[in-house]
C-alpha cells in the first residue's frame, strides 16, 4: 500500500510566508485550488478531493488535489490524484465530480473536457484501496445527450434511491433555464440518460435556486428533528459573465424523494428551500453522505451527511479588503476550502453546524464570558451567547478588522436572547455558524500589525480560545 503520510497539511500551513494564509484548513502550500470534490470515508478515513493548478495561483490546468485524515483534525496531503491526459477525454481538465465504491474499488466519476466549452463528459477512473493512485483510462460513462435544448452539463454527482444507484448532472437549456439531468446508473461503466429532471422554472426553485445553469448539483437525504427524513438538495448558482464573483452564490432545496408510480424513477418534490450560505465567498460546496434515513433509524451522534464549500479569494466584497490578482500571483496561492460542517433539517429549514471534531483546534483560553469588547488573536474559535431571560432584547455582533480610518467590519449580524454564534477566525479565512441556520463564510486579510476585535450587544457574552493543532 502506499504509504498515506506523505506530509502534514496543517503543520506546513504553520510554517508558510504569507500571515493570511489559514493554519487550520488543509490545501497546498502554493496553487489554485476550487470546487472539493469527490468527498468520502473510505476504510477508515476521510478524502477530500478537490479543483487544483499546481503550477499557479490562477484557474486553469485543472487536477484533482488530495487530502484524507482519520477523524476531521489531522490532516495528510497526498500526491496529486487525477491530471488531464493528453489526447483524452479529459486533456482540458478533470473537473468536478465524485468519489464512490463500485464492487469495494474507489471510483472517481467527473467531469472531462476536451475544450473550454460548455461540453463535458463523465469519465471514470479508478483507484487504489488508499485513494492515493489512480488509474486513468480515458473511459467515458456519460456523453452529452443527443437533446438540442441541452446546451451545457457538468458535475456527476451520485445517489441512492429504493436500492438502486443513480446519478445527476448539473446543466443549462437553450431558453435560458438551468436543470438537473437524471441518469440510472446499474453500471457504473455505462450510464443511461433518463431526461431532464428538474428545471429551474419550478415555482420552489424559481424562488430559491434561480440560475442559467446548475453547477455541483448535490442530493442527500437527512434526519429532521420532529421525526422521519427529509432530501436537500443544493446548487452552485451559476450566471453568465460572473467571473467567480458568484452573485447568486449557493442556493438549495428541501423535499421529498418518491418512485415515478409507471416508471420506478425518482421524483423529487421540493416544497421549500433558501440561501445555503449567508457569506459573499462560499461556493461549490460538495455533501458526503454518511447515513441515509430518519432520525429514528439513524444514531444521534452520528451525522447523515456532511458538507465542505469552497472559500475564493477576491478583490473585496461588502466593504472588505481584497486581493487583486497580482498579489494573489505574488503570494502563490489561492482558495480554501471551509471547515467539515454537519446538515440537517429543524423545522423544514436547513442548519448547518461545524463538525463537532474541530473542537480538537481549541487551545488556550483567551476570554471567559466577556462582555462588551474582546480583542482576538489571529486564528480564534469564538462562543458567543445571546442574553438569557426575559425580557432581553436583540442585539448586533461585529467582528471588526484594524482600527481607526482603516477598520472594516468583515461580519455584522444579530442576536437574539438565548441565540449562539460560533465564529472561527483561520488567518484570512472567517466562519460564523449561528444556532438553528446556515453559516456565513467570508475572506478578509489582516495588514501587518492590524487586530481583531469582537463587540458584542447588552447581555451577550463570549468565551475564546486560541487556535493550536492537538499533539
Amino acid at each position: 500500500m502506499t504509504d498515506l503520510a506523505l506530509s502534514s497539511s496543517l503543520v506546513s500551513a504553520s510554517l508558510h510566508a504569507d500571515p493570511a494564509f489559514p493554519r487550520f484548513h488543509p490545501r497546498p502550500a502554493q496553487g489554485w485550488i476550487n470546487d472539493p470534490n469527490g468527498i468520502s470515508y473510505i476504510n477508515g478515513r476521510y478524502h477530500v478531493f478537490f479543483q487544483y493548478n499546481p503550477s499557479s495561483a490562477r484557474h486553469s490546468h485543472i487536477n484533482w488535489g488530495h487530502v484524507s485524515s482519520p477523524d476531521l483534525v489531522r490532516w495528510e496531503e497526498h500526491p496529486v490524484a487525477l491530471a488531464p491526459q493528453a489526447g483524452g477525454p479529459d486533456s482540458a481538465g478533470c473537473w468536478t465530480g465524485v468519489v464512490t465504491l463500485d464492487d469495494g474499488v474507489p471510483t472517481a466519476c467527473y467531469s472531462g473536457i476536451q475544450d473550454h466549452g460548455g461540453h463535458s463528459q463523465v469519465v471514470i477512473a479508478r483507484g487504489s484501496a488508499d485513494l492515493v493512485s489512480w488509474e486513468q483510462d480515458g473511459h467515458v460513462a456519460a456523453s452529452m445527450p443527443e437533446d438540442p435544448l441541452v446546451t451545457a452539463v457538468r458535475d456527476p454527482f451520485i445517489f441512492w434511491f429504493g436500492g438502486a444507484r443513480y446519478a445527476m448532472q448539473g446543466a443549462g437549456l437553450a431558453d435560458g433555464r438551468a436543470a438537473l439531468l437524471l441518469y440510472s446508473v446499474s453500471d457504473l461503466n455505462s450510464w443511461e440518460y433518463k431526461g431532464i429532471w428538474l428545471t429551474s422554472d419550478h415555482p420552489v426553485a424559481a424562488a430559491h435556486t434561480p440560475a442559467e445553469i446548475w453547477e455541483c448539483p448535490q442530493l442527500v437525504e437527512v434526519p429532521v428533528a420532529s421525526g422521519g427524513s427529509a432530501w436537500v438538495m443544493m446548487f452552485s448558482l451559476w450566471l453568465s459573465g460572473d467571473d467567480h464573483e458568484h452573485a447568486n452564490g449557493v442556493g438549495h432545496l428541501i423535499g421529498s424523494l418518491s418512485a415515478d408510480p409507471e416508471t420506478g424513477l425518482p421524483v423529487f418534490a421540493p416544497s421549500s428551500g433558501g440561501k445555503s450560505d449567508l457569506g459573499r465567498d462560499f461556493y461549490a460546496p460538495q455533501m458526503m453522505q454518511l447515513a441515509y434515513g430518519s432520525a429514528e433509524s439513524s444514531p444521534a451522534a452520528e451525522p447523515a451527511a456532511m458538507l465542505w464549500g469552497w472559500a475564493n479569494e477576491g478583490p473585496g466584497r461588502d466593504g472588505r479588503r481584497g486581493r487583486t490578482q497580482e498579489e494573489i500571483d505574488d503570494a502563490g496561492w489561492s482558495g480554501v476550502l471551509t471547515h467539515p460542517r454537519v446538515v440537517s433539517v429543524v423545522d423544514g429549514a436547513l442548519v448547518v453546524a461545524p463538525a463537532p471534531e474541530v473542537e480538537a483546534y481549541r487551545g488556550a483560553s483567551v476570554a471567559a464570558g466577556a462582555a462588551g469588547s474582546v480583542e482576538l488573536p489571529g486564528f480564534a474559535e469564538v462562543l458567543v451567547r445571546g442574553a438569557a431571560g426575559a425580557g432581553s432584547g436583540a442585539g448586533s455582533v461585529e467582528l471588526v478588522l484594524g482600527s481607526g480610518a482603516d477598520a472594516q467590519v468583515v461580519y455584522s449580524g444579530s442576536l437574539a436572547p438565548g441565540e449562539e454564534l460560533r465564529i472561527f477566525i483561520d488567518a484570512s479565512l472567517v466562519e460564523v455558524y449561528r444556532s438553528g441556520s446556515v453559516a456565513t463564510t467570508l475572506r478578509a486579510y489582516p495588514a501587518p500589525g492590524e487586530e481583531w476585535q469582537l463587540t458584542l450587544p447588552d447581555g451577550a457574552t463570549a468565551d475564546a480560545w486560541e487556535l493550536t493543532l492537538p499533539a
